[in-house]
């Protein structure tokens, strides 16, 4: 699976070859700074006094390389992934080298930072669900109004929450059919591969 880079993204990576072979360990270096730590625009000064290059193509530098890393180790590509993915940016040999070894020693830390980062959804528990009927009311004699009310209990960080919905039958059988049609694409190749690599 190649990784598809933006034109955007393309333009930030773009500095590296400007920056030469000595800068890039440097913005590396930055690139997972950012990710542990959040943006540091001293550190970025500091290096671009260091390199003596703008602070912008450091900061371009930094955002293009965390893109690039976050993505591929999101996808968990190979290493020959991973090189077609970099040549369409026309870098030298040495430098497609550098980024690659860049990719491989901290793929494993940015996949556990990743999931750190990402957000604690609950997870279903359990379901009650009652159908209500009315019959009749003083203005209407003769009505058939029913409603589902369920009760969704959830479990969220070892605490358990309880959500109330009410919906009328039609309102319901839609909702089915759209979450069919769902896991029905889920067993879809393409869908396939997408959760593959995302695990």
């Amino acid at each position: 699976m190649l990784l598809v880079l933006s034109a955007e993204h393309r333009a930030h990576l773009s500095c590296l070859p400007r920056a030469g072979g000595a800068a890039v360990g440097e913005l590396g270096r930055l690139a997972l700074e950012q990710l542990r730590r959040g943006a540091a625009p001293r550190a970025w000064e500091t290096a671009a006094r260091k390199l003596n290059i703008g602070v912008d193509t450091i900061q371009h530098g930094v955002e293009g390389l965390v893109y690039l890393l976050t993505e591929s180790s999101k996808l968990m590509i190979s290493e020959v992934d991973f090189q077609d993915s970099i040549n369409v940016l026309g870098f030298s040999d040495e430098l497609n080298k550098s980024l690659l070894q860049l990719y491989l020693d901290n793929r494993k830390e940015i996949r556990s930072i990743l999931g750190e980062l990402a957000p604690r959804l609950p997870s279903y528990h359990s379901l009650e669900w009652r159908l209500d009927v009315q019959l009749a009311s003083r203005s209407l004699r003769q009505q058939i109004k029913p409603a589902v009310t369920m009760k969704l209990h959830l479990n969220q960080n070892e605490d358990q929450t309880a959500q109330v919905l009410q919906t009328d039958p039609a309102t319901l059988l839609h909702l089915i059919q759209q979450l069919e049609q769902a896991l029905g694409e889920m067993k879809m190749n393409h869908c396939r591969r997408i959760v593959r690599n995302m695990k």
